[in-house]
């Protein structure tokens, strides 16, 4: 074999490594992998996974406080976001992608993804550094929504570690008349999300998180940079819409929520 065919052949197989690579990335449970144990209901991608959107659902990967055994963020992910972004699909207009994406809160990836979800931040711990990246991120013009913490001690770990990030502006209850509630759906009518635990319990509520809150920090136009879902499991009623157990009005408010929180960002 001359050296001109060794080369040929040496690239030819470059090449299909190069693609077979690529191709077994572009599968979520591969692509995930090094996630996928923190993970707390993975699914396979469907083939429509990797197409080009205009909107894709970022889940915003974090530190655990106090170093948490099993970790916090990837709580009901990935089913519940895969779920939320079909009912996207099927009530908006909005070309959206047919799977997540996960950003990790150590990363710069942050500034790709105008719109982050972080769940479960009752459990989060945001070092100085972090907290500098997602502040440059939010004044940049992203939107970060966060859910599913409860009470009163789960909202005074996630302040502590949100204070880093904004140590010079409240968090204060967002008014009826705010356009987030109006964006898309009039959201007049709103009550506590439960998860699933409902379905056992009878009890919207969990720890000494009884009444529902509606929080937000804004910045100096106005415009809601952190909106802040407590005392409620939006992600919880996601992912088990398509139970027949869980109750079909927590699972209609809560992707009416969720829509109105996509569509905010895009349109301020």
């Amino acid at each position: 074999m001359t050296w001109q065919r060794i080369l040929i052949f040496g690239l030819t197989v470059l090449t299909a490594v190069t693609v077979l690579g690529a191709a077994q990335s572009r599968n979520g449970t591969r692509r995930w992998a090094q996630y996928e144990y923190e993970m707390q209901d993975p699914a396979e991608d469907p083939p429509d996974a990797y197409q080009e959107a205009e909107f894709a659902f970022a889940r915003l990967r974090y530190r655990s406080y106090g170093g948490r055994r099993r970790p916090s963020w990837g709580t009901d992910s990935n089913k519940a976001e895969r779920q939320f972004v079909r009912g996207v699909r099927r009530l908006t207009r909005i070309h959206t992608r047919s799977v997540e994406e996960i950003v990790d809160v150590d990363s710069d990836e942050v500034f790709n993804w105008p719109w982050l979800y972080a769940v479960e931040v009752g459990h989060w711990e945001l070092s100085e550094a972090q907290a500098q990246r997602l502040r440059k991120y939010l004044d940049r013009g992203g939107f970060l929504m966060v859910d599913d913490f409860h009470g009163s001690y789960e909202w005074s770990v996630f302040l502590a570690s949100l204070q880093r990030v904004f140590p010079d502006r409240p968090v204060v209850d967002v008014a009826n008349e705010d356009e987030i509630f109006h964006v898309f759906y009039d959201l007049n009518e709103r009550f506590q999300v439960p998860g699933l635990q409902y379905v056992y319990s009878g009890r919207t509520y969990e720890k000494d998180g009884v009444a529902p809150q509606w929080r937000a920090i804004y910045d100096d136009k106005g415009r809601i940079q952190v909106a802040i879902c407590h005392n409620m499991d939006l992600g919880d009623a996601w992912e088990w819409a398509d139970s027949p157990q869980y109750p079909e009005p927590f699972a209609s408010l809560a992707f009416r929520i969720g829509i109105n929180y996509v569509i905010y960002p895009m349109t301020h």
